[in-house]
């Protein structure tokens, strides 16, 4: 072991820390590296959240959230009225049914490529802001889980009453 001792100390010098800097010139430290990534991510994420924190919502963004609340309105009470139609009149529901299968095929392709990117856009960005919320809530120091959801049983109105209502009835 002496002997061991003797040629590192000849080949990389006295002290604890010589052999580590003489690797480090070779590969580098993996923990400052760690820290220096860390420190990155945090200055980008505080970077983001300065210019992304606050929602600066004017008419035009009202606007537009408003039209994208009517795809999915319209597509279902489009769905009842064609159940309707073919209800009250089944020769001209038929003669639609004859006209939508004219379509050909690529263009259904397209039809469904829109409205599933346009379905999950949306769920993507309402998924977004409700994480923001959630973080939000966490920063504020606010105990429940979600937003708008209580801490505790006794909070609940609706349950509160529904207890009330079955101790008048027992």
């Amino acid at each position: 072991m002496g002997l061991i001792d003797r040629l590192f100390s000849v080949l990389f010098g006295q002290g604890g820390n010589v052999i580590r800097e003489t690797a480090e010139v070779f590969r580098e430290n993996a923990e400052a590296s760690s820290g220096r990534d860390a420190a990155l991510r945090a200055a980008a994420l505080e970077q983001f959240a300065r210019e992304f924190g606050t929602a600066r919502r004017g008419g035009f963004d009202r606007l537009i959230d408003g039209l994208n609340r009517l795809p999915r309105p319209a597509l279902a009470f489009g769905t009842l009225g064609l159940l309707g139609s073919a209800m009250v009149d089944p020769a001209w529901f038929s003669a639609r049914m004859e006209g939508l299968a004219l379509v050909p095929e690529p263009l259904w392709w397209l039809l469904g490529a829109i409205v599933s990117f346009y379905f999950g856009a949306r769920h993507q960005a309402k998924g977004q802001d409700f994480q923001r919320e959630i973080v939000a809530g966490l920063a504020a120091g606010t105990s429940s889980a979600a937003p708008g959801t209580s801490s505790s049983p006794d909070d609940n109105a609706a349950l509160a009453e529904w207890r009330a209502l079955r101790e008048i009835t027992t």
